[in-house]
């Protein structure tokens, strides 16, 4: 179920008609904390406004703090071949498809944990 989204949108609707949203987005805050990522999202940040200020928080990492961006890709587990296989020469475009991984991998942990 978890790995059958394809898109940031679609994960998103998933974690809110599962009610487990909210989990998500904690579990985000919780991972960020650990990258030492001075960013939170209330509880209540809609699902739209996570995207797009994830968007940004990782596009500003890339142009700005790119050891950053790559401690956190670690801290959340992101597959560095994943992110290698991104074939894009835009930071913004590549930046946008970096977003749906972390939340990928951040829905897959909630997941599993709610699941088992």
């Amino acid at each position: 179920m978890v790995d059958k989204v394809s898109t940031t949108q679609e994960l998103l609707r998933q974690a809110t008609s599962l009610r487990l949203y909210e989990k998500l987005v904690l579990q985000l805050n919780k991972d960020l904390l650990y990258a030492n990522i001075d960013e939170t999202f209330p509880k209540e940040t809609a699902p739209e406004d996570l995207k797009k200020r994830m968007h940004e928080i990782i596009y500003r990492l890339v142009h700005e703090k790119f050891a950053d961006y790559l401690n956190l890709l670690y801290i959340i587990d992101v597959s560095e071949d994943q992110v290698k296989a991104l074939e894009e020469n835009d930071t913004f475009l590549l930046s946008e498809k970096v977003v749906f991984l972390i939340l990928k991998r951040e829905w897959q942990k909630v997941w599993f944990r709610t699941k088992y």
